[in-house]
C-alpha cells in the first residue's frame, strides 16, 4: 500500500443516534455505549498515525456519525456525495465547509448534482482502480457523474449493481480493499467480473458483517466477535485492531463509514 493516510474527519453520535435510519432488527442502540465505541475507533485511527478533525455532534441529522457517505477523497479528486435517503442530505454542508477550511486538502471538490445520488459508502477505493456499487442509496447517474471525475482525474472505475444483493446497505457492506491488488468479498459477490483481476479474500459464510474492514496504513481495523474473518487476516500477515461496532451495527453502521481518511 503505497499510500498513507495522514488525517482522517470524526463526528460523535449524537443523543438522538437512535432515530437514525436502519434496515436490520437489532434493537434500539446503547447511546452511551456508542460513545465508547466511537472513542476507541478514534483511539485507533490515531494509533494509525492519523490527526482527526473533530466534528461536533449533529442532533438534526441522527445519522451524521456516519461521515463517509457525504464525500469521496483521494488523492487527485474530491467528490461531495449526494446522500441517497432525503433525511441525510443536510449532512453535506457541514462537510463542505470542514473541507473548505482544510489547508492540506488543495483538491476543489467537485459535486454530484441532481437526479443523481451517491454516498461515499458505495465506493471503494482499490488502489488507482474505484469500484461504485449501485444501490438503493447511490443511482446509475450518481455513480456516471462520479465516473466521469474520476476520469479526469486519471482514476479507472468499474459499477457493481448490489441492488438485488440481500442484506447488504452500501457496496462497502461486502467488500474492502487491502491495498496491493487485494480485496476481501462476501460469497454473493466474489464472482462479480469487476472483482476478476483482483486478489480476493473470502469472507467466512455467518461473518458477512466483517466484511466492513479497513486498511489504515500498517494496521487493518476490523469487527470484533468474527473469529474466522479474524484468523484469515492474522494468517495473511495483517496487524489487525479488533473494535467493538455492536451499537453502530445495529444502525446499518461498519468501520469505514465512521470516518473520511485523507
Amino acid at each position: 500500500m503505497s499510500f498513507r493516510f495522514t488525517h482522517a474527519i470524526v463526528r460523535p453520535p449524537s443523543s438522538n443516534f437512535a432515530d437514525g435510519l436502519t434496515s436490520v432488527a437489532l434493537g434500539a442502540p446503547d447511546f452511551a455505549l456508542a460513545l465508547e465505541e466511537h472513542a476507541r475507533y478514534c483511539e485507533a485511527l490515531e494509533r494509525c498515525g492519523l490527526e482527526l478533525v473533530r466534528l461536533p455532534e449533529d442532533p438534526a441529522h441522527p445519522d451524521a456519525t456516519f461521515v463517509e457517505d457525504t464525500a469521496i477523497l483521494s488523492p487527485r479528486c474530491n467528490v461531495l456525495a449526494r446522500p441517497g435517503a432525503p433525511s441525510r442530505a443536510g449532512e453535506v454542508t457541514a462537510i463542505r465547509a470542514a473541507l473548505a477550511a482544510f489547508a492540506a486538502l488543495a483538491i476543489t471538490p467537485d459535486a454530484i448534482e441532481p437526479p443523481g445520488t451517491l454516498d461515499g459508502g458505495d465506493i471503494c477505493e482499490a488502489d488507482e482502480h474505484f469500484l461504485i456499487g449501485v444501490s438503493q442509496r447511490t443511482n446509475w447517474d450518481g455513480a456516471a457523474q462520479l465516473a466521469a471525475f474520476l476520469t479526469r482525474a486519471g482514476y479507472s472505475s468499474s459499477c457493481i449493481d448490489i441492488r438485488a444483493i440481500p442484506g447488504i446497505l452500501h457496496l462497502k457492506s461486502g467488500i474492502a480493499s487491502l491495498g496491493d491488488e487485494r480485496i476481501v468479498v462476501i460469497d454473493s459477490l466474489i464472482d462479480h467480473p469487476a472483482l476478476k483481476n483482483h486478489e480476493l479474500v473470502r469472507v467466512t459464510p455467518g461473518e458477512e458483517y466483517a466484511a466492513n474492514c479497513v486498511r489504515v496504513n500498517d494496521h487493518v481495523l476490523m469487527a470484533a466477535g468474527f473469529p474466522g474473518m479474524q484468523h484469515t487476516l492474522e494468517q495473511l500477515g495483517y496487524g489487525l485492531i479488533v473494535l467493538d461496532m455492536s451499537e453502530f451495527q445495529k444502525m446499518d453502521g461498519g468501520l469505514s463509514c465512521l470516518s473520511l481518511r485523507f
